[in-house]
């Protein structure tokens, strides 16, 4: 029986740790409300008075609503190192489905995907088995894939509710290659970055270097895919550039200096915490400024690799030298890692900000500072950071992290407003509208597609119809699209049309739910049964 404590929620916001916002917060509050005192014993009248108090009570709650978030979204995380295997049957339990309150975000990270050429020219054609997995898995829960992007073996997949699809977008992915000089991806990072209502975050899956004595080449590799990273956007060139970033992977960092028998009976005996100051990312975080800004939840799970495959016990195996002598077993690390880090800001002028330094075990929130003026603040919690020791088809053990963003949204309405109208079914053709709500960069390349709920992708449509291809429309201009019968499904089921934006990579417009209606050609082609004096043949 695992004995291990329960991991405890952490906190951040856009500018601060939870610990440091409430005590900065409190301050603040103080600093207005002694004006106010200030000012009720200054003012000779007791008009003045109460104007004066009215105002900096405003200005006292307009503070208070914007360290105050209105709008949570449910994040799940996953970062597995899967060595080449192919996956299991199930993943229920990795993704958590049956979490409450239910999971908004589903983002996943692999490292050491089967990537030998064949497999790899292969996986180029068509989906990998490991995201056919997810889709399958996902869709018919309501998740889309909002994107991918793959170099060799390392996979990264982003799910959203389907609701959420307007509200995610300027998204873009990119690479950066480390392994082997940099002309091969075995190692390095893959990231995928977009506005989610309006704020700007990145998630960034890294494979480093391996082995105990690369300590900081993995600290400067990871440097270097910080610094070369770029996306095309201007306000977010470069990966620190976001709001919220994710560093997650197959880290590779080790435990130094305890030998193996001590290290696998601190595990044995439930006590991690002997282990924490010689683990190499905690130890480098001591001494990387840049790597401070990123916080992690405590090492409350036992270490991740490695593992005999298809067991829960830690590597049994002799290795072979290249003078054919056994070597040494693998010694247990927390190799497998999820941090997140929060821009920083800086304090308003004239202010002094009061650091406080916590000792143990680096269980460290952000130390970034507040300057109270967000007025789109976003805060994240960690619910969960663990592992699931149920799956064995590799000799790493995937590891979650569960979050709460809380935000205020920049933004609650769509690009597009589309519509089907009237009845739809294959017996005749259909119409539908649709109206650009705001300026975008819309293009005549865009497309308006027709979905089963329960779609996986944006390129999983039914049929599609390209928007108006002579002009460019006026904003709450309402533009008529006709859809070719031949191209409607036959049998009923439930659909929505969703309007995509090529230069902006997503779905900005959905339609509310709708039924088509089974068509009458759908018995003479052998789809239903006929229906003859009431009986069904």
């Amino acid at each position: 029986m695992d004995l291990l404590p329960d991991s405890p929620r952490l906190r951040s916001d856009s500018t601060s740790s939870s610990t440091s916002q409430s005590s900065r917060s409190k301050t603040l509050l103080r600093q207005r409300l002694s004006q106010l005192m200030t000012c009720i014993e200054d003012l000779s009248s007791d008009d003045e008075a109460g104007e004066e108090v009215s105002r900096t009570l405003d200005e006292a709650f307009q503070l208070c609503g914007r360290l105050l978030p209105t709008d949570a979204f449910r994040l799940h995380l996953v970062t597995w190192n899967v060595a080449t295997a192919e996956p299991p049957e199930d993943v229920t339990s990795l993704l958590q489905l049956n979490d409450q309150p239910p999971i908004d975000l589903y983002v996943i990270g692999l490292q050491e995907v089967n990537s030998t050429p064949m497999k790899f020219i292969s996986d180029l054609m068509a989906e990998d088995s490991w995201s056919h997995l997810f889709m399958d898995t996902l869709g018919p829960k309501g998740f889309v894939k909002v994107t991918s992007v793959r170099m060799q073996g390392l996979l990264l997949l982003v799910f959203a509710k389907m609701m959420h699809l307007p509200f995610i977008r300027n998204s873009q992915t990119t690479y950066t290659r480390t392994g082997i000089f940099g002309y091969w991806g075995n190692k390095g990072a893959v990231s995928v970055r977009f506005s989610f209502y309006g704020h700007m975050v990145c998630f960034l899956n890294c494979h480093l270097a391996a082995h105990m004595h690369n300590a900081l080449q993995r600290v400067d590799e990871f440097e270097h895919i910080l610094e070369t990273q770029d996306f095309d956007i201007s306000d977010t060139p470069l990966v620190l550039d976001h709001k919220v970033v994710f560093w997650f992977g197959d880290l590779n960092f080790r435990i130094e200096d305890h030998g193996l028998h001590f290290v696998r009976s601190s595990i044995n005996g439930g006590r991690l915490n002997l282990l924490w100051s010689k683990d190499q990312l905690i130890m480098m975080k001591k001494k990387e400024p840049f790597l401070q800004e990123f916080e992690e939840g405590p090492l409350n799970f036992k270490p991740t690799y490695k593992f005999d495959r298809k067991a829960d016990t830690y590597d049994t195996s002799s290795s072979k030298t290249w003078l054919g002598l056994n070597g040494k077993k693998r010694k247990p690390a927390w190799t497998d890692r999820i941090l997140w880090r929060i821009k920083p800001t800086s304090l308003p002028s004239g202010e002094e900000e009061e650091e406080e330094e916590e000792e143990g075990d680096d269980e460290k929130a952000s130390t970034f500072t507040d300057n109270g003026q967000d007025e789109y603040p976003i805060l994240v919690t960690q619910n969960t950071y663990t592992s699931v020791m149920s799956y064995g088809v590799s000799d790493h053990k995937p590891v979650i992290g569960n979050f709460t963003l809380e935000l205020r949204k920049c933004y609650d309405t769509q690009l597009v407003h589309v519509t089907p109208v009237g009845e739809w079914s294959a017996d005749q053709n259909a119409l539908l509208t649709y109206t650009i709500l705001e300026d975008f960069m819309s293009s005549t390349w865009d497309w308006i597609g027709l979905y089963k709920v329960g779609f996986k992708s944006a390129s999983d449509y039914e049929t599609f119809v390209w928007v108006r291809e002579n002009e460019l429309p006026e904003v709450n201009e309402v533009i008529e699209k006709s859809v070719d019968k031949n191209e409607i499904p036959l049998l009923s089921e439930e659909y929505v049309l969703g309007y995509y934006s090529t230069n902006l990579n997503s779905i900005v417009g959905l339609s509310d739910n709708f039924q088509i209606l089974e068509s009458k050609r759908a018995a003479v082609e052998g789809l239903v049964p006929k229906d003859i004096n009431g009986i069904n043949n």
